[in-house]
């Protein structure tokens, strides 16, 4: 299991210079929700975050949260909700995709990893992209789920866009991993300038690039064992100007079902693509509430999404005999709930 760090030592690895790098744009009509105060470094220090030694913010698996829990039974959900106004969840001052959200999908490997993806080595828009996986990125912006975000603000108090937009997609296979790789951060972001200097991708601040993999690829090196994905950034030259890149490790969760999928029947007969879309929810949501580390999360370090990580609310049974908990386009899903930040807090599928 990777070091944690205090949340204190999450600003000084970050550094301060990212609480300026704050992307609001325009907002939504909604009010704004009440704001409270982050609570003294003294309280902080006190408890873990999840990010690994590298700064990494890890989705860990489910047996790393079950045991959360049981550790911290004074907590609903780890980090949980202060009672009153105070919803568990503070704003540090820095990254958030206020404007909106953008999205790329890189599918790394020598064939399609989910039926009907992106074809070997095309690039493009994202028709090109007929899997589950696509047609959830093409519905997840300002549905009712993922207006949630919207309860969290940018850095002058207006309420964040639920705009997500799947603008592009990339499926290269030169270098493609083999089942059994190991992936450095350093080879994922090399993948991406690779991509930037062939213009199979076009580079924007407020896009999460998310990097797909097959098999038991190990995207950072704990995949199955440690985390199922997890969001970072590192630094690419566009037109020789060093420039900070966002993007999330994506591997294939179904290789560790244990660890990384709920277990029960997938809603859309495809077993990858239903365990892939709840953990790219996950970081979706945090990348546009905490895309550097320095914006959103509660005294233990946990981000909007880490607090109801592995829970479901509300499910229903599909026609196919899976199981769900939300309808985006013609499709259901089974996605994890996110935290509200209004009232007390609470994990939800939709705001109130």
């Amino acid at each position: 299991m990777p070091r944690l760090f205090t949340a204190v030592q999450r600003a000084a690895i970050l550094g301060t210079a990212a609480a300026g790098f704050v992307l609001s744009g325009c907002s939504e009509s909604t009010s704004s929700p009440s704001r409270v105060s982050a609570p003294d470094a003294a309280s902080l220090s006190q408890s873990p975050d999840i990010m690994d030694q590298t700064g990494r913010h890890v989705f860990h698996t489910k047996q790393w949260f079950e045991n959360e829990a049981r550790q911290n039974p004074g907590d609903a959900r780890p980090g949980g909700g202060g009672g009153g106004t105070n919803t568990g969840i503070y704003y540090h001052g820095g990254l958030v995709l206020g404007g909106g959200t953008n999205v790329a999908t890189i599918y790394w490997a020598v064939d399609q990893i989910y039926p009907g993806g992106t074809a070997a080595d095309k690039s493009g828009g994202n028709s090109l992209d007929a899997s589950v996986v696509g047609d959830f990125l093409r519905s997840l912006g300002d549905s009712p789920y993922f207006k949630i975000n919207s309860t969290y603000t940018d850095a002058n108090g207006a309420p964040i866009s639920s705009r997500v937009t799947y603008t592009q997609t990339w499926a290269p296979t030169a270098g493609a991993p083999s089942p059994t790789s190991s992936i450095s951060d350093a080879q994922m972001v090399a993948l991406l300038q690779s991509g930037f200097n062939s213009t199979a991708l076009t580079y924007d601040e407020s896009t999460l690039y998310a990097i797909f993999t097959k098999d038991k690829a190990n995207l950072g090196g704990g995949f199955g064992t440690q985390y199922c994905a997890y969001h970072y950034h590192g630094t690419v030259m566009i037109s020789g100007v060093p420039r900070t890149v966002l993007y999330a490790a994506m591997p294939y969760d179904a290789a560790y079902p244990g660890a990384c999928t709920n277990g029960t029947k997938s809603p859309n007969n495809d077993v990858g693509a239903d365990a892939e879309v709840n953990t790219l929810a996950h970081e979706i949501e945090e990348t546009t509430t905490d895309g550097m580390g320095t914006a959103w999360w509660d005294h233990r370090g946990y981000e909007n999404a880490d607090k109801c990580a592995w829970t479901w609310g509300t499910t229903y049974t599909t026609a196919n005999g899976g199981k769900a908990n939300m309808k985006l386009g013609t499709r259901d899903y089974l996605v994890q709930q996110n935290w509200l930040n209004v009232g007390s807090g609470g994990c939800a599928l939709k705001v109130p």
